[in-house]
């Protein structure tokens, strides 16, 4: 359990949201001390809301020094990476590293391959604050690709994802990586901090949409079970419209088999420099 407002931690996560029940138990498991925040202080978290217009300290005063602090959620614009860190140093000291969490989606200039190094959309809201954060304190960036696990399950997206064939016909690369290796990697950066850098950081490999929606499609036994009885009928003759749609679609555009060849999936993310620099590798290697 964690303790309320330790003197000094080797971690603490700004934001115990979806990434935290990856990461807070192999920070137990590895004996890493930690403190984690909520906005209400459930769980034995301490409660802390970012208010980006204020410059009242007390909340950073309930805070404990920390080695490396992570922010879960995101920031946006200009100033608001500044705010942060400046009245968490204030109180704290500047001894800490500061990683932050953001999405690939800025990777988008390049319609080919992408890594770290590429060109991203510097326009970006949040891309602004991460660079900020890379800036003022050194900070970290961890971009991720595709979040999934525990509640977090991709067969369940399609509905989300596309309405009509048309949608899917657009549908084209896409990434992932399980909440266990985004624990895993922001432990490894704790470990082997990189200020200043940006990172992807995905699972090493490109997925076809097309190929994933006919692997979605198809059902399972408790789905055929639940198709017999009458429930879940919606869903699964939904499933079974989209794997039409692909099948009409490989026919349209001459695609033999599937996986499509990586030539025409358009934007690709390359993740290989984060892992080679931290010299773990993906647990979950591929999506379930």
């Amino acid at each position: 359990m964690l303790r309320q407002n330790p003197p000094k931690v080797d971690i603490l996560v700004l934001g115990a949201g979806w990434t935290s029940q990856f990461l807070l138990p192999q920070l137990t498991s590895q004996n890493i001390k930690h403190a984690a925040t909520t906005t209400t202080g459930r769980n034995d978290t301490i409660p802390f809301r970012f208010d980006a217009e204020s410059e009242d300290v007390e909340a950073y005063k309930r805070l404990p020094e920390a080695n490396t602090v992570l922010i879960t959620f995101p920031l946006l614009g200009h100033g608001q990476s500044k705010h942060i860190t400046s009245l968490y140093r204030s109180v704290h000291g500047a001894k800490n590293a500061w990683i932050q969490l953001g999405s690939t989606g800025i990777y988008n200039k390049s319609p080919e391959w992408n890594t770290e190094d590429s060109d991203y959309d510097r326009s970006d809201k949040r891309g602004i604050a991460e660079d900020e954060l890379r800036t003022v304190v050194g900070g970290c960036v961890l971009c991720l690709a595709g979040l999934y696990g525990g509640e977090r399950i991709p067969r369940t997206w399609l509905p989300r994802l596309a309405k009509t064939k048309e949608d899917v016909r657009k549908r084209k690369a896409v990434h992932f990586v399980h909440g266990e290796d985004v624990a895993r990697a922001i432990i490894a950066v704790h470990g082997h901090f990189t200020p200043g850098k940006r990172w992807i950081v995905a699972d090493l490999r490109v997925y076809d949409w097309y190929d994933l929606i006919m692997s979605f499609a198809a059902l399972t036994e408790e789905e055929e079970e639940s198709m017999r009885k009458g429930e879940m009928k919606e869903g699964v003759e939904m499933k079974v419209e989209f794997a039409k749609w692909v099948g009409e679609l490989m026919v349209e555009e001459e695609v033999r088999a599937l996986p499509r060849s990586v030539e025409v999936l358009g934007r690709k993310l390359d993740s290989r420099g984060f892992w080679r620099e931290m010299g773990v590798w993906p647990r979950h290697a591929r999506l379930a």
